[in-house]
């Protein structure tokens, strides 16, 4: 997948097997890769050096996934932060992006989801898309273009490569965000305004 080899992801889990396999799955994709078994690790090397991207577990020994994002995000606004959440975690994944995470990821992380997540929050932001400037995160967009084309959850999901929990819970937001109650608005709302992000991968 295409990419500018400086970009710095840092990733936490206090997983040793995790942190090897993840990490070496990102420097083969071009990427260079900090890995930390704990946010306060993470945190430390952030004041110093700068990443691009940061990618967290939700259950960490100590700081939590939720509470390095609220102090990442305090100190850099606009950095991506993608989280990682175990089966059953969805309410936790909420948190998380009402937190401010650009996206979630479920274990036990495929390749295919952790590439693509990557790959979506380290896109530069348009700043014509009036959605993005809407709040929507681009795992959000992709998924508003596939209800667009009249996806379900479930056909979204297989196309994605996420749980179709996962696709609820982002739809949800998008219907939160855009101010909308149901389906037929949502569809009206968003075709009126533009959609200059590239649609989804299939």
């Amino acid at each position: 997948m295409p990419n500018t080899p400086k970009q710095r992801i840092f990733f936490v889990d206090d997983e040793p097997k995790i942190r090897e396999l993840v990490g070496e799955t990102l420097k083969k994709a071009g990427f260079r890769v900090s890995c930390f078994a704990g946010a306060t690790d993470c945190l430390e090397q952030l004041r110093t050096d700068k990443c691009d991207l940061l990618i967290t577990d939700v259950k960490l020994p100590g700081i939590s996934g939720i509470e390095l994002l609220a102090e990442a995000k305090r100190f850099f606004p606009s950095l991506s932060v993608v989280v990682i959440t175990g089966y059953g975690d969805i309410p936790m994944a909420v948190r998380a992006m009402k937190a401010g995470a650009a996206d979630f990821i479920e274990k036990p992380l495929e390749k295919y989801a952790l590439l693509s997540a990557v790959k979506y929050a380290l896109k530069p932001i348009t700043s014509t898309d009036s959605l993005l400037r809407k709040g929507l995160t681009r795992a959000e967009m992709r998924v508003l273009r596939l209800i667009l084309d009249g996806k379900s959850n479930k056909e979204a999901a297989r196309m994605l490569k996420r749980s179709q929990a996962t696709i609820e819970v982002h739809r949800k937001h998008i219907m939160h965000k855009l101010g909308v109650h149901n389906i037929v608005d949502l569809v009206k709302k968003a075709t009126s305004m533009e959609l200059t992000d590239p649609p989804p991968d299939k």
